[in-house]
This record gives C-alpha cells, structure tokens and sequence, in this order.
C-alpha cells in the first residue's frame, strides 16, 4: 500500500493501514513529516475540537454531510486517546479547541511518527505521475526517476494553502490525471483586502465583540459576533477568517459588508444613550463624544464614515442626525476587493470533487483501489481545530479501508 503525502492524513492512513496489517510506504515531498502541522493553532497545533455531530458538522460549511463516517470512524475523542496511546497527552481550552498538553505542535508529529515505525517512510520523495494498470494496482513515478508499486494507494498531499509547507496542488494534478474533477480552488480562511482609506491608520487595532454582516443582494451571507482586526492591506482576525470560508470564490466588489460596533446594543437603546450624551456635550464638537463610544484611534476615523457633520456642537445634533450616527455605528461600510493569496490561507476551498469519492470508505468511485484524504478533498471548515480533525477522519478512514481492500479484497 503506499501513501502519497505525509500530512495529518497521510500520517493517520499510514497509521491506520498498519494496524489493519499493510506494508506501507509513505511518500512524503518534504524533508520530514507533518511540515504544516508545525504552523498551525500558531505553533501550539489546535489538533482538534470537543465538538461533536450536527454543533461540529454546522462549522464546515463546504460539503459537511460527506464527513458523516469518517467522523463516526475517527471522532474527536477518539484521536485524543490515539494521541494518549502514543504518548501525547491533549487538553481542551476556549472554544473546545484541543491542543497538545506540552503546547507544542511537535509533540503531536513525534507521537505520530512512534506509530509509524513499521512504515516505509521516503522523505523527500515528490510523486510526479501516478497511472493505474490494466491488470490492477498502481505505479507511481518520483521525481528521482524511481518508480514504485502498490495494489492501493491513498493519495493525502493537502490542498495549495501555505505552499512553503509543500502544499502545491500535487493532489489535485494526480487525481485529474487518473479522471477525477476537481472542482475550482481558492484561499479559505484568509484575510480580506479592502479599498478603505479611512482604515488605514487603524492598522493594528483589534475589535472584540463586535458582529460583521455581508449581505449579496437581499441574501444574507453571514452575521457573526467577535474579534476582527484592521490591518495594513484591510481586515483579519477570526470573524474574517470565517467570513472569508463563506464568500470565497464569490465576486467580493458584489457584497455589502458591514461591522456594528454594538451588536449587544440595540438601536433604540443606543440612541437614547447617545442622546444622553449630546445633552451633556453642550457646546463641544459631538466628535469629541466617540470615545466614550469606541477606542480612540477608531473615534478619529469614525467621521469619515458618519453622514452627520460630527463637528457640529453637541446641542446642535438633530433627533435625524442623531439616528444616522446611531445607524453608522451599527453598520460601519467595508468595502471588500480580493482575498489574500494562498500564501496566507490557512485552507483550500475546492478540490477532489466528492461526488468522485465514496463517503463510506474513502475510494475513488472512478478508479477502484484508489483513497483520497484531508485538504485534497473538496472539503473544509472554519477555525477551532475542525479541519485537523476532518485530516485525521478522512486519513484514518481511508488508510484502513485501503489495508482491509489490499487483504480482503473488498471492492
């Protein structure tokens, strides 16, 4: 059996297939395994999420119902005690992210690499062409010039995102090559640039509990409440970064966006306390009001935003004038252009298409023998250790369906 990619799901197929009784090699491009892993919950690997059906599939919000038995296979629970079994013991934080005990993403690469001690593992080995034969099993061909054989092959190199970690879209050439459709690919989970001079100046400045909308047309694409970050180029932090999962490959010019800066407040409520505050401005600029209302570097940018002359007296503000400042600190416009590049996503949205795959199992419904696991597939969730976990799923689910083929001839 060989597995193409070292990953988390090359490295839990290659893991599974063993203790279902293979002879596994693992192809892995890079010079050693689990290069991503070690980028990823910022260093301290966010391996996973306590979160369990429907609460964990309603953040995957690219082809959720596909994951149904590779999560039954593999749960979140379940990798925790794999983990444990192997000498890395996991502990759950905030949100239900599951990161490694000793906070580092290497201890979770380390537990993973002792399961994988009866594997053949070739590092450095970059598959180029991969080609089923007539008579079954497969031959894959190196970059070396080497070429290897296997009745079935897992193929698990990852998606494009954070191509420094060997991530370059390998899967996705392979799978075209042996008749698969890929469907089109773009940076998920990523910040989003903006077209906002007024913003510029709050690089560095980070909004909590504050909700972002965007809308297309009369639809309503998300509405969601946390931290968001101005920077440099536009907006981050992690209501972007899922906001992004949910228009990527949509033309952004095309959507409305907004960020209210009191989504606790209701409108009426803060307008009554807006015009408490005007009542006791008197004669000073009602600018000189909004940093009661938002940080200061904010205040300072608020005006260019605002239809009301904020410069205005505070006794001077009108009850209209009033309920339009209330209005744009409710729905502050952002006006989006492009997402970053792949280099900053951290996933793929798009890949194997999954009507290509069988759920089930993992196979190819094209080409019997052959697996697909992780970001290669068309798949992909937001932050909080969803998406390691769908890896490790799809990677253990298809490592021993592909071992349990190679033995027990199941077609």
């Amino acid at each position: 059996m060989l597995v193409i990619g070292g990953g988390p799901a090359g490295m839990a197929a290659a893991l599974f297939a063993l203790r279902a009784g293979a002879q596994v090699t693992l192809l892995e491009r890079n010079d050693k395994l689990g290069k991503k892993l070690y980028i990823t919950g910022k260093g301290r690997c966010n391996v996973t999420n306590v979160a369990e059906g429907e609460d964990f599939l309603a953040q995957v919000p690219r082809n959720p119902r596909f994951l149904y038995a590779s999560l039954g296979f593999l749960s979140a629970e379940g990798l925790r005690a794999l983990l444990r079994e192997l000498g890395c013991d996991t502990v759950a934080e905030r949100g239900g992210r599951v990161f490694p005990a000793g906070q580092k993403a290497s201890d979770v690469t380390r537990a993973l690499a002792r399961g994988l001690a009866g594997a053949d593992i070739q590092l450095g080995a970059r598959v180029s062409s991969l080609r089923a034969l007539d008579n079954g099993g497969f031959e894959a061909e190196l970059e070396s010039g080497d070429s290897l054989h296997a009745d079935t092959v897992v193929i698990a190199t990852g998606g494009l995102s954070y191509p420094v970690t060997g991530s370059t879209g390998d899967g996705h050439t392979l799978a075209r090559a042996t008749g698969h459709r890929v469907t089109d690919t773009h940076p998920a989970l990523v910040p989003l640039e903006t077209a906002d001079d007024w913003a510029r100046p709050l690089q560095g400045l980070a909004l909590k509990n504050v909700a972002l909308t965007a809308r297309r047309g009369k639809k309503t694409l998300f509405l969601e409440q946390g931290e968001l970050l101005f920077t440099h180029f536009g907006i981050s932090g992690p209501l972007v970064l899922s906001m992004s999962s949910v228009l990527a490959g949509l033309p952004l010019k095309e959507v409305i966006c907004a960020i209210d800066l009191k989504p606790a407040v209701p409108a009426q409520e803060l307008e009554q306390r807006l015009a408490r505050l005007l009542a006791e401005g008197g004669r000073r600029p009602a600018a000189s009001l909004l940093p009661q209302l938002m940080p200061r570097s904010l205040a300072q940018a608020f005006p260019a935003v605002c239809p009301v002359n904020l410069q205005k007296p505070c006794s001077q503000i009108t009850a209209d004038e009033r309920r339009q400042i209330v209005q744009a600190l409710k729905a502050i416009p952002v006006r989006l252009t492009a997402a970053r590049s792949m280099a900053e996503a951290v996933v793929t949205r798009g890949g194997v298409d999954v009507r290509d795959v069988d759920p089930s199992t993992m196979m190819s419904r094209r080409v019997p023998g052959l697996f697909f696991a992780g970001e290669v597939l068309d798949v992909d969730a937001f932050t909080g250790g969803y998406n390691l976990q769908i890896a490790f799923a799809t990677g253990a689910l298809a490592g021993h369906r592909a071992a349990n083929m190679t033995f027990e001839e199941i077609e």
